[in-house]
């Protein structure tokens, strides 16, 4: 068997490469891939407020985004909006970043590599420079001495840019605040934006 973790174009070249060798096996193989994801926070008019920005800080900017699960487009409610956003922003304020060597109290370090380092600035251009983005915290990042990147949050106009369905595996969250009585068209908006279905979750205190 094989249990992969990494990018869909490998793991699909691993599965056309056991299939080709099917009859050479005793057994069938079984294929576990764990190939990414753009994993949402989708929040409820009946959300705890703190529970979403404390749940959502820790998702999107542990290990600086750099894990599969990492939440990196959130839906808000518009009448929520107001609250999370200073909330979040409040707590940003707080984040940390640098040497965990020099400074234990780091949140976190230095993205992965220079490869990694250029995908991510490439995102935090591409919200620079649209129309329907917004940068509301962070934005920048330096690779003088280590590659690090800013804990950064987007709000954007158009739920269906790239930046909602890509992933990026970096410390960058990306927000799309919606009327609030639209949840149940937001949910197949969430459900069809993106090609990962990794992990999710639901923030509702109305079952």
């Amino acid at each position: 068997g094989i249990n992969f973790t990494g990018s869909v174009p490998t793991f699909k070249r691993l599965w056309k490469q056991v299939a080709q060798n099917l009859d050479t096996y005793r057994t069938f193989p079984r294929l576990a891939g764990e190939c990414g994801g753009k994993n949402f926070h989708f929040v409820h008019k009946s959300a705890d407020v703190d529970s979403v920005v404390k749940g959502t800080i820790r998702s999107a900017f542990e290990y600086g985004g750099q894990k599969c699960s990492a939440c990196s487009r959130m839906y808000v409610p518009d009448s929520l909006w107001p609250q999370i956003r200073g909330q979040l922003l409040d707590i940003h304020r707080q984040v940390t970043v640098g040497d965990p060597v020099e400074d234990f109290n780091s949140f976190f370090s230095a993205v992965i590599d220079d490869k990694s380092f250029a995908r991510i600035k490439k995102w935090l251009d591409h919200a620079k420079s649209s129309p329907g983005l917004k940068v509301i915290a962070g934005g920048n990042c330096d690779d003088t001495k280590g590659y690090f990147v800013e804990p950064t949050i987007i709000e954007t106009s158009d739920p269906r840019d790239a930046i909602m369905n890509e992933e990026i595996f970096g410390p960058v969250l990306s927000v799309y605040v919606y009327p609030e009585n639209q949840w149940k068209q937001v949910l197949q908006l969430i459900d069809s934006t993106s090609p990962y279905a990794l992990t999710g979750a639901v923030f509702a205190q109305d079952k």
